[in-house]
């Protein structure tokens, strides 16, 4: 991964605040562990045990581990929100930045699904980044900045069959969520991101919530991006203060494609049947790349880049 750097921001993130939610696995390790390591004070939230656990083993190897705490925290929950955002601000006396990735998955149809399952997502990937963000503008609208990162999906902008009704309709609200109060808070100095990830293989989103077979075949021949790639991209957003993050850079395309023939397209996807690999795995390096030594994520602001969009 290569140095995150920025030309029109002065934003560094050494003895900033950054808080985390859904930040012990996956999407959220990868952004605590970025920041962490870039001289950020992290407070993580998560609500797994499991998960809790092999993020503190991991912190004994991860640069700036001691600068993370990790909480059991139910984001659902408002009064455990606000005890939790307290003990950031009441340690440090500012919040910097914000990252919403929590989320509870359901894959299936509605039909074969329940209510309970439906609406917990809805509290999870809506209510909570409502009561997180609640909690975050007070400290920031005093110190007048601040970065608020949303965990959006690409399921809000091509809709298919596949996807579940109710996680599409959570991610849906996030990005309407993020795009107005993006607006209401240009005044006061405070950023509001968007990041919309397509396939992100090797978490559990896919080891435990996700088949392959309620994919598309074609999503097959696509190169998904890893946790960390995503992790990089919302680093980028902070240092450049981007409003959207679209990864895989291709994204884009597949949501003009939809836009002009959401038929042809729907069609188009379920031409093959399902997906057949295995998206629980991180995606298998280039021939080139095995062997090689990967560069460890970096952050920081300096004088030339380019933003992932």
């Amino acid at each position: 991964m290569t140095p995150l750097r920025s030309r029109k921001s002065l934003w560094q993130p050494r003895g900033r605040v950054c808080l985390v939610t859904g930040g012990a696995q996956g999407i959220g390790w990868e952004v605590t562990r970025l920041l962490a390591s870039a001289g950020a004070h992290v407070y993580v939230a998560d609500i797994c045990d499991d998960n809790l656990h092999e993020a503190r083993r991991r912190l004994a190897d991860c640069p700036g581990g001691d600068r993370v705490r990790l909480a059991r925290v139910d984001v659902t929950d408002q009064g455990q929100v606000q005890d939790w955002t307290a003990q950031a601000l009441e340690g440090h006396g500012h919040i910097d930045v914000l990252v919403n990735n929590a989320a509870f998955v359901r894959w299936q149809d509605f039909h074969e699904s329940n209510a309970p399952d439906a609406l917990l997502m809805m509290r999870t990937g809506y209510d909570a980044m409502v009561h997180t963000v609640a909690a975050v503008l007070p400290p920031m609208r005093y110190q007048r900045s601040g970065h608020i990162v949303n965990m959006g999906s690409s399921v809000s902008r091509v809709r298919g069959r596949g996807p579940a009704a109710a996680y599409t309709a959570t991610k849906a609200a996030v990005e309407a969520f993020t795009e107005v109060t993006r607006l209401e808070l240009a005044g006061h100095g405070i950023q509001v991101t968007l990041v919309r990830p397509g396939l992100v293989a090797g978490t559990d989103f896919f080891r435990r919530h996700v088949p392959s077979d309620r994919l598309p075949r074609f999503a097959d021949h696509l190169p998904p991006c890893t946790p960390e790639q995503v992790a990089v991209a919302i680093g980028r957003a902070l240092a450049k203060g981007t409003d959207t993050v679209d990864i895989p850079g291709w994204l884009p395309l597949s949501y003009g494609a939809y836009q002009m023939s959401p038929r042809a397209f729907r069609w188009l996807a379920a031409l093959g049947g399902p997906a057949r690999r295995d998206f629980g795995h991180p995606p298998t390096p280039h021939p080139r790349q095995a062997g090689q030594p990967q560069p460890q994520p970096q952050l920081q602001a300096s004088p030339t880049t380019r933003t992932t969009t």
